[in-house]
């Protein structure tokens, strides 16, 4: 277990608002952090995406920093953008 994984199961345990805000906090971060990677490897700066996307580069930064209510069809969008097509999976909650 690393230093932040023992962290933030240490702050759980005291915590429990942390604890049951902690996982949806998580996945909504993860979405945009998963977009900017996939526009860092592609090499497009923000500015470029915004281009291709038809908005603003500061809606871009919105959207990467900020995904918590990102809508299905702005994720095709940059999946489009990208040259590669969305997936969505249901999985267990127990094996999130």
């Amino acid at each position: 277990m690393s230093d932040l994984e023992a962290y933030i199961e240490k702050r759980k345990a005291k915590d429990p608002k942390f604890a049951e805000n902690f996982e949806s906090g998580y996945q909504k971060f993860k979405i945009g952090a998963m977009l900017k990677l996939a526009r860092e490897d592609s090499g497009l700066t923000q500015q470029q995406l915004a281009e291709r996307l038809n908005t603003k580069k500061s809606a871009i930064s919105r959207i990467e920093n900020h995904a918590e209510d990102i809508r299905l069809s702005t994720l095709e969008k940059y999946a489009q953008a990208f040259g590669k097509t969305l997936r969505l999976e249901l999985e267990d909650s127990t094996e999130v």
